[in-house]
């Protein structure tokens, strides 16, 4: 194992990098473990044996991350830095709860479905009381799509607190009181439910078949009239000159 000094990505505390086996070069400072823009694929077993059992700040900051098995194996841990990652919906899928983690922070990863993500985060993680998702498709601003707006913002922070009442901060600013209150009120109302389509069949995939029609109200062909069509024209007589109206109308006027 090398050994020299560096700088922190907690902060400017003074790191002490480790090599490991196979290369992998490790920050540590204290109780803060940090393995940054390393190529990981996943979480590291020699990592999780080495740091498990101290490590309460772990930066795992540009990788290439997918899931976070392994961090079960810190016992201690309270802050997780995954920002730049290839983190997915599914990859928050612990074996058990980690209950002494009350921070995660994982910006610009592939997460797309909030509902899904906040439950296994309000189950894997039942303390967390800080958030930040930016950057992601399940976080709907600006950082992950044009089309989006204030509003959809709204939704999703209001979604977010209701379902995660520990939250203190969320993203870039904190849970205000306010915030909290109408999450209450109306965050049970803001899951999208996505209805069942009737044209799919048993093998899941979609049948196409009549929705590739050209739809017309009008009958498929003259045979299906069920009473021939006549024209011609129709005469109305008009009365006007007795309108009780006409009484009010002067000579002059007309």
């Amino acid at each position: 194992i090398q050994v020299y000094g560096a700088m922190s990505t907690f902060g400017h505390s003074e790191f002490i990098l480790e090599e490991l086996e196979g290369g992998l070069v490790v920050g540590v400072c204290g109780e803060q473990v940090s393995c940054v823009s390393q190529g990981l694929v996943d979480i590291p077993k020699q990592l999780c044996i080495k740091y498990g059992r101290f490590a309460k700040h772990l930066d795992l900051n540009t990788n290439n991350i997918r899931a976070l098995d392994g961090l079960q194996y810190f016992t201690n841990l309270e802050t997780v830095v995954v920002d730049n990652n290839q983190i997915t919906d599914e990859g928050f899928r612990f074996s058990v709860p980690l209950t002494n983690v009350m921070s995660l922070s994982a910006n610009k990863n592939q997460i797309t479905d909030l509902v899904s993500t906040v439950q296994k985060l309000k189950h894997s993680l039942p303390r967390l009381t800080f958030l930040s998702l930016l950057g992601n498709v399940a976080c709907p601003n600006e950082l992950s799509s044009r089309d989006k707006d204030e509003e959809d913002y709204r939704i999703y922070r209001l979604h977010v607190v209701y379902h995660l009442p520990t939250l203190n901060f969320l993203d870039s600013r904190p849970v205000s009181k306010s915030e909290r209150l109408e999450a209450e009120r109306v965050g049970k109302f803001t899951t999208v439910a996505r209805p069942t389509d009737d044209n799919d069949d048993e093998d899941g995939t979609m049948n196409t078949a009549s929705s590739t029609e050209d739809y017309s109200p009008l009958p498929s062909s003259k045979s299906t009239l069920l009473h021939p069509v006549r024209t011609g024209v129709c005469h109305y007589p008009s009365y006007v000159k007795h309108s009780e109206g006409n009484r009010f109308i002067r000579n002059n006027d007309l």
